[in-house]
């Protein structure tokens, strides 16, 4: 008979309400701790591990956590099969309970191997995995799609004012034949897991191991599944996706779609799309953050006698006032003409760069009016870059 003195709930970590799989994680999680193997010597994690296992062994089997949650206690005779972990009174291996694999045989080399940094994180998450395809095949799980990426180049226009795009893009979807239950009743097709093999390769640091398929079991083949998925209940499509891209975007901007990542399995919900935008740039209108930046040439005589000139915004024309005097490379604020911003609601402004341009002398006329120009302001204009010299 099992201790009667023994809480298995308060063993595990867990309270009496605590689901199949919130008891069976607590297990492997207390079980990666305190197993022997990686407590070598440790008396105290040697029987904390016993009472795990005895914990656990009652409170996985429906049959015996029902009399245990009844009277308190689960009692050997009550059910065949001898005392929990196997027959009355045997005394069970710690190599038992995961496949069949002796940790031992390899652990001082694993131990070494983590303190000439070699990786005994690989060993742990081998142990981990021994723990999910023990010596009996676990129900599959529903699993969330995952997500899937598309890069979307755009124009500068379609950053500005926002586009609708429509995508054509490749995706998991639910089958239709098994309506994504990945079985149909009749018939068996090659395990998608370990391609009929019966086995799986599990990578441990520098080490290699062959373990049995979780998927099938070891038969290659997976009974009753689905020929059109493969017993995977999700099949690839090519599917069209209508996208808003919103006004204001720029390159790096990342949209989600919700939903339209690839089909969860077993009626778990999908993956999400997730869009990253790069847009093409302008032949001369440069953005910096919300901000439009341009450069616009004007005369000597609109510089120096100042003038009203048109120049281009994102919104169309508009009147720039050159004040008299204005010097190349001088620069003007038009407010609220650059890109609108989605989330502050609100637009940035537009920066004009003047950039003074000389006639071209190809005349006699023209280069006697800059000779006359030239001597009524002999001024030199580089007279204060020679006395910082």
């Amino acid at each position: 008979m099992a201790s009667q003195q023994q809480d298995y709930y308060a063993t595990l970590g867990v309270g009496r309400n605590a689901t199949d799989e919130e008891i069976r994680k607590a297990y492997r999680k207390l079980a990666r701790k305190y197993h022997p193997d990686l407590n070598p010597g440790d008396k105290a994690a040697e029987e904390k591990f016993k009472k795990l296992q005895e914990a656990y062994e009652v409170l996985s089997d429906p049959k015996k956590k029902q009399m245990y949650d009844q009277f308190g206690f689960y009692s050997d005779s009550a059910f065949p099969g001898g005392a929990p972990g196997g027959s009355a009174g045997a005394e069970q291996p710690w190599n038992m309970g995961f496949g069949g694999f002796d940790f031992s045989e390899f652990m001082s080399g694993a131990q070494r191997g983590a303190s000439e940094g070699t990786g005994f994180g690989g060993f742990r998450d081998l142990f981990s995995q021994f723990f999910k395809s023990g010596a009996h095949e676990e129900r599959r799980q529903p699993e969330k799609g995952s997500d899937l990426e598309y890069a979307l180049d755009i124009d500068f226009w379609q950053s500005i004012r926002g586009t609708q795009v429509r995508l054509t893009i490749n995706r998991q979807e639910v089958c239709s034949t098994c309506r994504g239950t990945g079985s149909v009743g009749t018939g068996s097709v090659v395990c998608p897991e370990c391609k009929g093999t019966g086995n799986v390769t599990q990578l441990a640091g520098a080490m290699r191991f062959s373990l049995t398929c979780p998927r099938c079991g070891g038969s290659g083949r997976l009974r009753n599944a689905c020929p059109d998925c493969h017993g995977d209940g999700r099949v690839m499509t090519r599917d069209t996706v209508e996208v808003r891209i919103p006004p204001g975007v720029r390159t790096g901007t990342r949209l989600r779609v919700p939903g339209k990542g690839n089909a969860g399995t077993l009626g778990a919900p999908a993956g999400d799309l997730y869009i990253t935008v790069r847009v093409e740039p302008h032949p001369f209108f440069e953005r910096e953050g919300d901000d439009i930046h341009i450069r616009v040439p004007i005369t000597v005589w609109e510089a120096a006698l100042g003038a009203k000139v048109e120049v281009p915004t994102v919104d169309g024309r508009a009147l720039l006032k050159i004040p008299p005097g204005t010097k190349n490379g001088q620069k003007f604020r038009l407010r609220e003409k650059g890109v609108y911003n989605s989330r502050t609601e609100r637009r940035g402004d537009q920066i004009v760069e003047v950039a003074v341009e000389a006639p071209p002398a190809n005349d006699e006329r023209t280069r006697e009016i800059l000779r006359e120009l030239a001597r009524l302001h002999p001024e030199d204009p580089r007279a204060d870059l020679w006395s910082k010299v």
